[in-house]
């Protein structure tokens, strides 16, 4: 009985490897939905607000969210967080660093991981006589890497920055299969008094990745499976635009307690689940807001990913996805924390996400 409960897990093994691995070999020439982990988002701050920071984001982590927003920075500044996905199977880290050039330009770089790690390796299980030979089982590890880097400018125009994000990509699945990609984000933010408004375009030059495929490991994986003796799949794939425009305004109450409320529409110029969608574009609003006390407490919530959902009687019904999340911040340390369901658009579990900002002023 041991041995058939150890075969059975490792069968499953071998079916969890071969969906991870025909994931990114199967890369066609055009994906509606490529390099989905630069969509999850950054820093716990915004997930608890739902994202809903395209116009409000002014901060080391605008290199992400809208890179016009790097302008409000006045010294160097640092953002780091981690969360796990997929029940711990999966790690997601960030680390972002931003800088003022002068009073009218700023810099940033930003890097993100996502990978899982230790996966097993069972192609070569069963040995050239047929026997199962746990000694043959290997592991290996997929991960997903974007570098971003970002550029604002304040224009002559007194509340208007622009932000330009220029982004590498680069994608590893063990010895089987990796990638390099590219592409550009754009950004404006504009300031009126309380008022703020701002767009971001993502992947305006559809995002290119092409991917280079070890044909004597991808030989291993189709005879593991029999009747798997195909060709090579197609090695490009496209990430095509996505636009987000959002509006903000702030609220002060006795000059102690402030309310930051913002409200964004998401736009995927595909036909999803999202509550409005059609055959050009759909949209998923979002909620947010933060309630702060003397720029020290910050309590904050939001509600996103609105979506039609198939009931099993056939009927539609709309769900969404509410989000909270507190923060403290004192003399140049920010630590948020938010309960999400981190980039995920299924009924998962949530999780607890914290993030770490630092003002480097605090260090001279």
């Amino acid at each position: 009985m041991r041995y058939l409960l150890k075969f059975y897990h490792l069968k499953k093994s071998l079916f969890l490897f071969l969906v991870v691995v025909s994931v990114a070999v199967n890369a066609q020439t055009v994906r509606k939905y490529s390099n989905e982990f630069m969509n999850i988002g950054v820093d716990a701050a915004a997930f608890g607000m739902s994202n809903a920071v395209v116009a409000s984001t002014n901060d080391v982590n605008s290199g992400y969210w809208n890179p016009a927003g790097l302008i409000g920075i006045e010294d160097k500044q640092l953002s780091l967080m981690h969360a796990s996905y997929f029940a711990n199977i999966a790690n997601y880290d960030y680390a972002g660093f931003a800088m003022p050039l002068d009073k009218q330009s700023a810099v940033a770089l930003s890097i993100i991981r996502f990978g899982v790690d230790d996966i097993l390796n069972t192609t070569q299980l069963i040995d050239e006589q047929g026997n199962i030979d746990y000694n043959r089982i290997s592991l290996f590890s997929t991960a997903d890497y974007g570098i971003t880097f970002s550029y604002a400018r304040a224009l002559p125009l007194d509340g208007l920055n622009v932000g330009v994000n220029a982004k590498v990509i680069r994608r590893i699945i063990g010895d089987f299969a990796s990638s390099w990609g590219f592409g550009l984000d754009v950004g404006v933010q504009f300031k009126q008094g309380n008022w703020n408004f701002g767009i971001m375009a993502r992947d305006i030059t559809t995002t290119f990745n092409a991917w280079a495929i070890d044909e004597e490991q991808f030989a291993t994986i189709q005879n593991a499976v029999e009747g798997q003796n195909q060709e090579l799949p197609e090695t490009t794939e496209i990430t095509i635009p996505k636009l987000q425009i959002g509006a903000s305004k702030k609220f002060v109450f006795h000059y102690d307690y402030v309310l930051l409320a913002e409200a964004d529409l998401n736009f995927r110029f595909a036909e999803t689940n999202d509550i409005i969608s059609t055959s050009f574009t759909s949209i998923d609003p979002a909620l947010g807001l933060q309630f702060g006390y003397i720029d020290m407490v910050f309590v904050r919530a939001g509600v996103g990913n609105f979506q039609n959902i198939q009931q099993l009687d056939g009927n539609e019904s709309i769900g969404f996805q509410p989000n909270i999340g507190v923060g403290f911040k004192y003399k140049g340390i920010e630590v948020d924390y938010a309960l999400t369901d981190i980039g995920d658009q299924s009924a998962a579990l949530y999780s607890n996400v914290f993030s770490l900002k630092l003002d480097l002023s605090i260090f001279r």
